[in-house]
């Protein structure tokens, strides 16, 4: 993609003054020419500038000395020297003094700041001049001595290509990314991004001091915890670890005029950014952090966070909860346990778990010698040794041995990327994908191989029974034939309370019956007897799944939620679908899958995913659903290759489609229903990108003049809740109203109005119209009082409606208080509460 300047649009007249102008063509500050007052220079491709500037909206009178882009209108500042000390009053000059540095002073000859005094060897070599380079950097030189000082040693809020991060342990310099304190002011601001020199190196984000979010350990093609930051056709990134420096970088293409930086913002966000010609504006090409697995230690040690699932946090294979009770209420902080205490004399082995970002590297130690076997053996023969990781996957054979001697923390798992990690179990707990001790190896194969033989003779037979027994089924309507289902009560074996819905059996089965769902047992189970009508929903036989799914292939597996795995199938008919599998280890699968069944068999809607039916085979309970060709929302929302998809035509689709749905469940079903858990997962795109809502798990129903319920356990996903929910456990439909204001935010990056339009969406009066609108009905949404929060007719009138009178929007609720005299809806006594949640904003 070509870049053309925004000058080229610019009056002939205002062209000529730019390259007539003295300054352009300089691009030094010598002993004898400082630079002072309105003067500028320019580097020598007319990419930079470097001069005094007044931040916009900035107090009067406040002059700093910065770098910016030269042929962007609206100024970009990627450098600024005397952060912390403006220049109040005065003329500013910057000069280059008799002891080698450089200095900003004021109109009263006071120092305000200074680089570095140069040695009197540095000062012998020549005279001194500093250059603004076509890079951005700023350096100072003496005649025979080389470059003495850089800018970008001293990075501000932003990275640019060839600047280093990271520390010269030679010298102790420290180069780290620090935010502006606002918009409008440049002085060093709450979040700073720098590395960690100890274990295997690796970034941090903190706020003040306080560690937010870790990049994982580089594995030689990228940070594990950065999957879609990756060296490609114009970006190549860079990461170097030696005895002497530490330090990332990234370069672009050398056959290309982009425009791209690294931001972080005030927020805490940091940012890769192209300029893009077409909208002349900057492009948001990636965000982090950017959920809410990305909070530093968000599932505490052992714990796995995976934005798939619900909830998001989950233990390692072979590790339970530490905290069940707060684990129940969806807070996984205090992490996980092991089951098994190892065994270092023999029988440990290692479960690989896929996709991960590596633990934080703190503890962690490195060996590039070791090929990945070898890493195997060194951690087994290391009692301290928890797991181990290949610190290089370049290639297939390439060496490099991550090893963790401590708890592992600060985990999750990608849907894409990231890489396999090998955790250490004891025996007893190996999973069948398990890689164990080779002295046990030998023993296994003595069992194993007799009886692999005895089980394929015993399946042949297996084989011969089940063909004779198909086509004694004929008689039989089932999902074999045809890919027909047959309906519940009309299979022999099931017993005859299905018939009448009276499903109890099979849920207070002693094995599965857990003494909180007995409550929910009763008050699930319809009123009446012989309501098959009213259920009106397919049966499928497990014969069928296993089939469909090539018995339950980890190749067919979608995805892990709290219900438990989903797989793609595909029936004989060639109809795709989804099983939802309940995990026989959920803590919240049963009343799930109740109320799945009852809920979903009864709504149908155009936005709603559609139940095909169920299967119950033993202590088997799968859900069929349609199948979702384009998967969930978030997983093009935060993949920066297929955010262009989503163009604004697409996008204004999926928030009408998701508001109709939300409408629906609120107004137009036989049942009020309140969803409770809405969010860009669990919004599902069809093969047209339609969308349509899913995982009904936690939802409500309300009586037709039920306006509010209360309840001590919240459930759902923090920053999508509303904070009367979050904080006093009252839902109403006003939270499902508060999570679609949250949605329907997330389609947008952080800024001002309109430079919420990126590329993909296009800049047509019309688009830029609909876009304005639907952000303030999205901040209406979100508004802190459930009374101000308008409906979900409302809402779907003011997406249909062209007139611009909308009300304006009181601030939005991202808060950690509030008052409870303010809503009478939530004015009740806590007094009984035991319970206590926190509020984060959803990125």
């Amino acid at each position: 993609m070509m870049v053309t300047w925004p000058w080229r649009a610019l009056p002939l007249a205002a062209v000529l003054l730019l390259f007539l102008s003295p300054a352009a063509s300089v691009d030094t500050v010598t002993m004898e020419a400082p630079l002072a007052g309105n003067r500028t220079i320019v580097s020598a491709g007319g990419t930079f500038t470097l001069g005094f500037f007044t931040p916009d909206a900035a107090p009067a009178g406040r002059r700093y000395l910065g770098i910016w882009y030269s042929n962007i209108l609206a100024r970009t500042v990627v450098w600024v020297a005397n952060r912390r000390s403006p220049v109040v009053g005065g003329s500013p000059t910057l000069k280059i003094n008799g002891n080698g540095s450089l200095a900003i002073v004021d109109g009263q000859g006071r120092v305000v700041w200074a680089s570095p005094v140069m040695s009197a060897s540095v000062l012998r070599a020549g005279s001194a001049t500093a250059q603004l380079l076509d890079n951005g950097n700023f350096v100072l030189r003496f005649a025979s001595a080389g470059v003495a000082w850089q800018s970008f040693d001293y990075p501000t809020d932003t990275l640019l290509p060839g600047m280093k991060l990271g520390i010269d342990f030679r010298t102790g310099l420290d180069r780290y990314m620090n935010s502006w304190r606002a918009a409008d002011d440049p002085s060093p601001g709450e979040y700073s991004f720098r590395i960690d020199p100890s274990g295997s190196p690796e970034f941090f984000l903190y706020r003040w001091s306080t560690r937010t979010y870790g990049s994982g350990p580089w594995n030689g093609y990228q940070f594990s915890g950065v999957p879609n930051l990756r060296t490609n056709t114009l970006l190549s990134y860079q990461y170097v670890s030696t005895a002497d420096e530490a330090y990332y970088r990234y370069e672009v293409d050398d056959s290309t005029t982009i425009l791209t930086r690294f931001v972080m913002n005030s927020s805490g966000q940091i940012q890769r950014l192209m300029w893009i010609d077409t909208t002349r504006s900057w492009s948001v090409f990636s965000s982090y952090p950017m959920d809410e697995c990305e909070a530093y230690r968000a599932c505490g040690a052992y714990g796995v966070c995976n934005v798939e699932q619900s909830p998001m946090c989950g233990c390692a294979e072979g590790f339970e909860p530490r905290y069940p009770k707060a684990w129940a209420l969806r807070d996984g902080s205090g992490g996980c346990i092991r089951r098994t205490v190892l065994n270092c004399t023999g029988g440990d082995g290692f479960a690989v778990t896929r996709n991960m970002k590596l633990p934080e590297s703190a503890n962690a130690t490195v060996d590039m010698a070791l090929g990945l076997e070898e890493c195997r053996l060194s951690c087994l023969s290391n009692c301290a040794c928890r797991a181990y990781a290949s610190a290089n996957v370049t290639s297939a054979d390439a060496k490099g041995c991550f090893m963790w001697t401590a708890d592992l923390l600060d985990m999750r798992q990608f849907d894409n990327g990231g890489q396999d990690l090998f955790v250490r179990l004891a025996a007893s707990d190996l999973p069948t994908n398990s890689v164990s001790d080779n002295s046990q190896t030998a023993k296994l194969v003595e069992i194993i191989v007799p009886s692999v033989v005895a089980l394929l003779l015993l399946l042949a037979g297996l084989v011969i029974c089940v063909i004779k027994a198909k086509k004694n089924r004929k008689a039989i309507p089932s999902a074999l034939n045809n890919g027909q289902v047959t309906p519940f009560g009309q299979r022999n074996h099931t017993a005859s309370a299905l018939n009448n819905w009276e499903i109890t059996p099979f849920w207070q089965r002693n094995h599965v019956a857990a003494s909180n769902d007995a409550q929910d047992n009763n008050s699930m189970r319809p009123t009446g007897h012989g309501n098959h009508q009213d259920l009106d929903l397919p049966s499928f036989v497990i014969e069928t799944i296993l089939y469909a799914t090539n018995n339950f292939s980890a190749d067919n597996k979608l995805g892990q939620g709290g219900f438990g795995p989903v797989y793609m199938g595909r029936l004989d008919n060639g109809q795709d679908i989804a099983v939802k599998r309940l995990s026989r280890r959920s803590t919240q699968g049963l009343r799930e899958f109740k109320n799945e069944v009852k809920l979903i068999a009864k709504l149908q809607h155009r936005n709603l995913v559609r139940l095909l039916g169920c299967c119950i085979d033993g202590s088997e309970r799968m859900l069929i659903y349609e199948y979702m060709h384009n998967r969930s929302l978030n997983t093009f929302l935060f993949n920066e290759e297929k955010q262009s998809i989503l163009n604004w035509s697409k996008r204004f689709n999926i928030i009408n489609g998701i508001a109709r749905g939300i409408l629906y469940l609120h107004q137009d079903s036989a049942l009020r229903i309140i969803h409770r858990d809405l969010k860009a997962s669990n919004i599902l795109l069809d093969r047209d990108m339609n969308p349509k809502i899913s995982d009904f798990g936690v939802a409500r129903i309300f009586g037709t003049d039920q306006t509010s319920a209360y309840t001590k356990k919240v459930v759902g996903t923090y920053g999508y809740m509303s904070p009367e929910y979050a904080m006093d456990g009252v839902f109403s439909m006003k939270s499902d109203v508060f999570s679609f204001g949250v949605l329907a935010w997330r389609l947008w990056k952080e800024g001002r109005s309109l430079e919420f339009l990126d590329q993909s969406i296009g800049g047509t009066s019309s688009n830029v119209t609909e876009v304005l609108r639907c952000i303030q009905i999205g901040l209406l949404c979100v508004q802190e009082q459930p009374r101000h929060r308008p409906t979900m007719s409302a809402v779907t009138m003011m997406l249909s409606s062209e007139s611009p009178a909308l009300l304006e929007p009181c601030e939005p609720a991202f808060c950690t208080g509030r008052s409870l005299s303010d809503d009478t809806e939530a004015s009740r006594s806590n007094s009984a509460r035991s319970w206590t949640v926190t509020v984060v904003e959803g990125r």
